[in-house]
């Protein structure tokens, strides 16, 4: 069954729409799975084949079009009314004859948008540029208008379930992070660690159980600290060495990110100054973090706190959270960054990410927060500072 009730669905469409609208489009075709989830709650580990979501202006149920293998889980995961749930045979995936969206645009013309304005998503991970060649040269009477990030844009101010749903995935990164901690120690390999990681996360809570991730366990240890995107190797731990790990928990589909950084041994004096300045900076972006206030804000707020401090960095500090499926959690909307002008509303969801990489080491503190009413809440409690372990 669909992670939401139908209502929900029906009432992301109709915001969709209304963007739809004002980007004068006759039909929209979503091939981003997050977005695909979003407006139908399809969920399978499908998307690396063609499949899309087709949602027409006119108010109507959307139709899944995707491998026909998948099609049980359109019936199983979405709303959707079943004759609105279409397939092609396998003998397109992977052919160097015909191609899975020569069978979308038939679907497409045989619904009356041969000749229509349609909307595609042009940076979506999985719509490739063979996929809007085949497109367009089996409907050329048809114009393609790049609406890149539209739902996406939807999607980036969260429902009360949404919001829910990223509180339970908030109490599994809680229980991921200790798992974390406690398996970073002199000795164990990078991977075991990785494993323990992984198990808490997909185990989740007694209450309910996680998902895989969209990014899997960041442990960067040692001189991979100094890096945001290292990944683990087999090597141990090692003493006096600092590991950041960046970790999420994940609930149906939706993501609570979190970061904290272990030392092994004795932090040297630069480390804990880090530590301090970062930890004051989050308190002050936080601070900053209210209905109205511009992404821009938030980050000018950190950045003044630990240039005072004598350091600095030049990358951003965040972005909108939410659901999502590899290779990224992001919603690739709003940034907290500077000239960043997007206004926050109450249920946007941001990961504050504060990664100070430094030459040779580096050290994480991050959290995943809401905008509220009056200000923000954070979703996970855990402490906020340098985990030392002798």
């Amino acid at each position: 069954m669909a992670a939401f009730p139908g209502e929900e669905y029906e009432q992301r469409l109709a915001r969709t729409r209304a963007r739809m609208a004002e980007a004068e489009v006759d039909v929209l075709l979503v091939t981003d799975p997050a977005n695909m989830n979003y407006l139908t709650g399809y969920d399978a580990w499908s998307f690396y084949v063609p499949q899309a979501v087709i949602v027409p202006l006119q108010a109507g149920a959307p139709l899944w079009v995707g491998r026909g293998m998948d099609a049980q889980s359109a019936i199983l995961t979405t709303t959707l009314p079943h004759d609105h749930i279409l397939s092609y045979a396998d003998d397109y995936v992977e052919s160097t004859v015909k191609h899975p969206m020569q069978h979308v645009a038939s679907v497409l013309a045989d619904h009356g948008f041969g000749k229509a304005r349609i909307g595609y998503e042009g940076n979506a991970y999985f719509f490739t540029a063979r996929n809007l060649d085949v497109l367009r040269h089996s409907l050329p009477d048809a114009r393609f208008d790049d609406i890149d990030l539209l739902v996406n844009w939807v999607r980036t101010v969260k429902s009360p379930r949404e919001i829910e749903v990223m509180r339970q995935a908030a109490r599994i990164v809680e229980r991921v992070m200790q798992v974390a901690i406690d398996a970073v120690a002199v000795g164990t390999r990078q991977c075991d660690a990785a494993a323990l990681i992984s198990e808490a996360q997909i185990r989740g809570t007694e209450e309910f159980g996680g998902d895989a991730p969209a990014n899997p366990p960041s442990i960067l240890s040692a001189e991979n600290a100094a890096t945001p995107h290292a990944a683990w190797s087999d090597a141990p731990f090692r003493r006096d060495t600092a590991t950041c790990l960046e970790l999420s928990g994940c609930r149906r589909r939706y993501h609570c990110a979190m970061s904290r950084t272990v030392y092994l041994g004795k932090p040297p004096d630069e480390m804990r100054r880090v530590a301090d300045a970062t930890s004051e900076g989050m308190a002050a972006a936080l601070a900053a973090v209210k209905p109205g206030a511009l992404c821009q804000d938030v980050e000018l707020a950190w950045r003044k706190t630990i240039n005072r401090a004598g350091f600095s960095k030049t990358s951003r500090i965040g972005y909108s959270i939410g659901v999502n499926y590899p290779p990224n959690w992001a919603d690739h909307t709003a940034s907290l960054r500077e000239d960043d002008t997007t206004v926050m509303e109450p249920n946007m969801t941001f990961h504050l990410m504060l990664g100070m990489w430094m030459e040779g080491w580096g050290f994480e503190l991050s959290d995943t927060f809401r905008v509220t009413e009056t200000g923000h809440e954070v979703f996970a409690s855990f402490p906020r500072q340098l985990f030392v372990k002798a």
